[in-house]
């Protein structure tokens, strides 16, 4: 059961907004723990590639409300070598802006992972049309967890 059949079944007024914490250290911690377990990585947000889906087709896949939208994706690589992310669409593409910003565990102050911000352009770099379209990505920042076991919890918007 996903967040969309969770959604309907709660009472009006009822709205799903975790904090960038919460997003991190229960949703993306559980996932993350859940793989390394060798369990199912079952949890309450769906799964979906980034790179097949436009921004405008995902509401429909991971909606709970109106304007936002949570779900899990794996980050795929640009080059198999390297460690540059791909985020490009067939038409069109993911870029950052802004700086990374830090999430902190409530309870002991620690650094627990990052927030990216991206915005979604049409057509190719350079001459990409910029769109309303925002996602925040959210990472675990553990530099001794295996590479495998990345992913990402994104918070699209528009």
């Amino acid at each position: 059961m996903g967040l969309k059949d969770i959604g309907s079944k709660l009472p009006p007024g009822f709205r799903f907004h975790p904090s960038d914490e919460e997003l991190v250290c229960h949703y993306l911690y559980n996932k993350i723990r859940a793989k390394s377990d060798h369990g199912d990585g079952a949890t309450d947000l769906v799964e979906i590639d980034l790179h097949i889906c436009e921004p405008w087709q995902l509401p429909d896949v991971a909606k709970l409300n109106a304007k936002e939208w949570y779900f899990f994706s794996f980050r795929d690589r640009k080059y198999a070598t390297g460690y540059r992310t791909n985020r490009a669409t067939v038409s069109g593409y993911w870029k950052a802006t802004g700086k990374d910003r830090t999430v902190m565990d409530p309870r002991t102050s620690q650094l627990v992972g990052m927030r990216k911000t991206l915005v979604f352009y049409r057509n190719r770099a350079p001459n990409g049309i910029k769109t309303t379209w925002i996602m925040h990505e959210f990472r675990l920042e553990c530099p001794n967890m295996p590479p495998k076991y990345v992913e990402r919890v994104t918070n699209l918007c528009r």
